[in-house]
């Protein structure tokens, strides 16, 4: 029987969970996610728990947060001045934004708190900082 190996690309459904059991993200009702093993499109930990899993084998891995997204890093976490954004916004918490760095790369941004002239946007993955549970299923293995 065939077992996942680095470099192989695999299809795979599965069920992301906060350690609480909060389900984040799921492949559940849609395709299974197919990657290839090696080229940094997954966490470290998720790739992790795929290697030597055989086909149509189930299984629950737990990521500490130095395999999924780090640490919070408060650098990230800034306030910016309403000014700033764009007039016609009306910024909520949970709101996300997009700023480009002076290199150009695009950064997703979220707004954690709203305050009277000002509001705080956080960088971060909004999963750092957090141990993660994932329930893998492979479903192919090419």
């Amino acid at each position: 029987m065939s077992q996942v190996k680095e470099n192989n690309t695999v299809k795979v459904n599965y069920t992301g969970k906060l350690s609480d059991g909060q389900i984040f993200d799921t492949s559940e009702g849609k395709e299974p996610i197919e990657v290839t093993l090696g080229q940094g499109q997954l966490i470290p930990g998720f790739e992790q728990g795929l290697i030597d899993m055989k086909l149509n084998e189930k299984k629950t891995i737990s990521i500490t947060k130095d395999e999924a997204y780090g640490d919070v890093n408060e650098a990230l976490i800034q306030e910016v001045d309403k000014a700033n954004l764009p007039q016609d916004m009306e910024p909520k918490v949970g709101m996300g934004l997009v700023s480009k760095t002076p290199d150009g790369q695009e950064m997703n941004l979220m707004i954690v708190e709203v305050k009277e002239e000002s509001v705080v946007i956080d960088g971060n993955h909004p999963l750092a900082g957090r141990d993660l549970v994932f329930d893998l299923e492979v479903v192919e293995i090419k």
